[in-house]
């Protein structure tokens, strides 16, 4: 179970385990918003509420050009898991201007890729195949991508991840 934290102006800021979510509202370092019903936990002081949304006590600043990591998993999770290439299902990435040739490890130049397309296009750009891309590389956007772990989220925590959006 995990729990969704918020600073004091409702932004959201990171997913952590309901433990740690716990703690902090045991240290009057966050309070309960959201709790899981019929759910509590039971501690050798007492029963506490599983919390499934906190916020800060403190207002706690968001960076407002926060920009998602550069990752295999996030290359394939932006692509749908799709070959940039034919469309079929994509296990590994491939580099649209190869390293060999200067391209970078950026969201610009990173496309989910499936095996046999990736060893076909080996050291080349798509433009020497002849290959034309399904869609033009860009970075992620959205909540679900500068808060970790929203991507497998809580119905409870949408009308938070909503305002942020």
């Amino acid at each position: 179970m995990r729990t969704l934290v918020l600073n004091a102006g409702y932004e959201p800021l990171a997913i952590v385990s309901f433990k740690r979510a716990l703690v902090l509202v045991m240290n009057d370092k966050a309070t309960v918003i959201e709790r899981v019903d019929d759910d509590p936990v039971w501690g050798s002081h007492g029963v506490y509420d599983r919390p499934a949304v906190i916020i800060l006590s403190r207002y706690v600043r968001v960076p407002l050009s926060r920009r998602a990591p550069v990752t295999r998993r996030g290359v394939l999770r932006r692509d749908n898991h799709r070959c940039g290439y034919c469309g079929k299902a994509a296990s590994t990435i491939d580099h649209v201007l190869p390293r060999s040739r200067g391209g970078a490890d950026s969201w610009e130049n990173l496309v989910a890729c499936c095996l046999r397309c990736n060893n076909v296009k080996s050291n080349r750009t798509p433009q020497e195949m002849h290959w034309e891309l399904r869609f033009t590389p860009r970075p992620p956007h959205g909540t679900s991508w500068t808060v970790r772990g929203s991507e497998r989220s809580d119905p409870r925590w949408e009308p938070y991840l909503a305002l942020a959006a």
